[in-house]
């Protein structure tokens, strides 16, 4: 890797944080994955991350507990690297908007996030005027929301959202694990998805959980994984795609600097300038995170 490469900083916009020695314990992860039941938190990222140009990273909840938001922003506080967090509001809920403002006060929140987690499903949500209701104040106030672990219903759903709160902020995550339909007509309705999405401007799109493992081994050759990081690109285009680790998550597949060491291969083959904007400046557009360390970059010069 060459030092003209590593110059590029890094905001990691998917990132968890939780610590199993509270004494409330934590809902996620379970204690019986040892690979992951262990305090993931700052200063632990720091050093898993030393040396790969990392300068900030995005937490995204991990937690349905409606006061783990306020136990985020508290080891945020102190800890500059952490650039913002998504945090888990129910938007249906009847004192969502006084959740959402009292949240929305501290300005390292920026979203929130719905999707196929904790029994929670956006296809059947939207039918709830209340959860329309609140996402279109989630708008109003200029926040995001991200998506939670996809399938072809919760793409479908996405297009549907946007029609119904244009001005919404989507971030779509891990899409390169998505398990994508084998019958016809539904891998067609997928991609017309897809494409859609691919044409509003307000949707972007994580490249995150990009590694896998096959017959038990881990594929690091990046052209196994070409044709996937290709079509993301040319549907989403170098403007609209971001870098995201899920880390401790990714642990599962292989230690962080794997992942990222594939990702910035594919996309400095694009060059240099459209490595930096999805490395760290189409997350300005996304976020709108604000700068807490002399090691970032200036956000107003995405």
């Amino acid at each position: 890797m060459s030092a003209k490469s590593t110059a590029i900083p890094i905001i990691d916009t998917h990132i968890h944080l939780f610590d199993p020695r509270r004494a409330k314990g934590i809902p996620w992860p379970p204690k019986d994955d040892t690979k992951l039941y262990k305090p993931a938190l700052p200063e632990r990222y720091l050093q898993v991350t030393k040396g790969q140009s990392i300068v900030g990273a995005i937490e995204v909840e991990c937690s349905p507990w409606l006061e783990d938001n306020h136990w985020v922003l508290d080891i945020a506080a102190h800890a500059p690297v952490i650039v913002g967090m998504v945090g888990d509001l129910e938007p249906e809920k009847p004192d969502f908007s006084k959740q959402l403002e009292r949240f929305h006060r501290n300005p390292l929140f920026l979203g929130i996030r719905c999707g196929n987690l904790w029994g929670r499903n956006i296809s059947r949500q939207l039918g709830d005027p209340n959860f329309i209701r609140g996402l279109k104040e989630l708008a109003a106030a200029k926040l995001e929301m991200d998506t939670a672990n996809p399938d072809p219903e919760l793409i479908a759903a996405v297009v549907r959202l946007t029609d119904l709160i244009p001005n919404l902020r989507v971030v779509a995550d891990h899409l390169p694990q998505m398990q994508e339909p084998t019958e016809s007509k539904a891998k067609k309705e997928l991609e017309a998805n897809l494409l859609e999405l691919g044409k509003r401007p307000q949707v972007y799109v994580k490249l995150s959980e990009i590694l896998r493992r096959v017959d038990g081994r881990l594929r690091m050759d990046l052209g196994f994984y070409k044709p996937t990081l290709d079509r993301l690109w040319d549907i989403f285009g170098e403007d609209r795609l971001i870098y995201g680790s899920d880390w401790p998550n990714s642990d599962h597949i292989e230690e962080y600097p794997q992942e990222l060491t594939l990702v910035r291969e594919y996309l400095l083959s694009k060059g240099r300038a459209a490595a930096e904007k999805v490395l760290w400046k189409n997350s300005v557009a996304a976020y709108r995170w604000k700068k807490r360390d002399l090691n970032q970059p200036d956000p107003r010069s995405a």
